[in-house]
C-alpha cells in the first residue's frame, strides 16, 4: 500500500468474472505521514482511506468486467460503516461484488476485513466512461501489472 500515491491495493488474490467478485490484499504501512495527524500516539487508518480501498477494489472488478475498455470513477458512497480500527502494519483483505450494472453506472458492495473480522463495509456507485486519454490507460496498465491483475480474464 502506497498511501501518498493513492495506490491502496497491493495484489489481487482472486477475481471471478462469472460470479462478479474480487478479493485483494493490502498491507497498511507501519509508517506514513498520514499517521502523524491521525492520531498522534494512537495511529489508525482514516475511514476515508478504507472507503477508498473498497472503491479501488471495486474498480478493479469493474475494469475486468468491462475488459479495460471503460474507466470507472467513484460517484457515490452509501451505507458506509466503520466497524473497527485498522492499525499500521495490519493486512487488509478487501472483497467486492457487483450489485448492479447498466446505463453507464455500476453499484458494488465491498468489505474490509482484518484477520477475517469485518472492519468496514459500504455500497459504492461508479460512473464509467471510455478512457479519457492514453496516459491514464497506460497508468492503469502499469498498476494492473504491479497488483498482479490476471491478464487471462481479458482474453475470454
Amino acid at each position: 500500500m502506497q498511501i501518498e500515491y493513492f495506490l491502496l491495493i497491493d495484489r489481487i488474490l482472486d477475481l471471478r468474472l462469472d460470479e462478479k467478485t474480487i478479493t485483494v490484499e493490502a498491507k497498511v504501512p507501519t509508517e506514513s505521514t498520514i499517521f502523524e495527524g491521525h492520531f498522534p500516539g494512537y495511529p489508525i487508518m482514516p475511514g476515508v482511506l478504507l472507503i477508498e480501498s473498497m472503491a479501488q477494489t471495486s474498480g478493479w472488478l469493474l475494469l475486468a468486467l468491462m475488459k479495460f475498455e471503460r474507466m470507472p470513477f467513484l460517484a457515490a458512497v452509501k451505507e458506509a460503516k466503520m466497524r473497527g480500527f485498522v492499525s499500521p502494519g495490519e493486512v487488509l483483505t478487501v472483497e467486492a461484488n457487483v450489485l448492479h450494472e447498466g446505463s453507464g453506472y455500476a453499484m458494488t458492495e465491498a468489505r474490509v476485513k482484518v484477520g477475517g473480522k469485518l472492519r468496514s463495509n459500504a455500497t459504492i456507485t461508479f460512473s464509467h466512461v471510455p478512457f479519457p486519454n492514453p496516459e491514464l490507460r497506460g497508468h492503469m496498465d502499469a498498476v494492473a501489472e504491479r497488483v498482479g491483475f490476471p491478464q487471462q480474464v481479458l482474453q475470454r
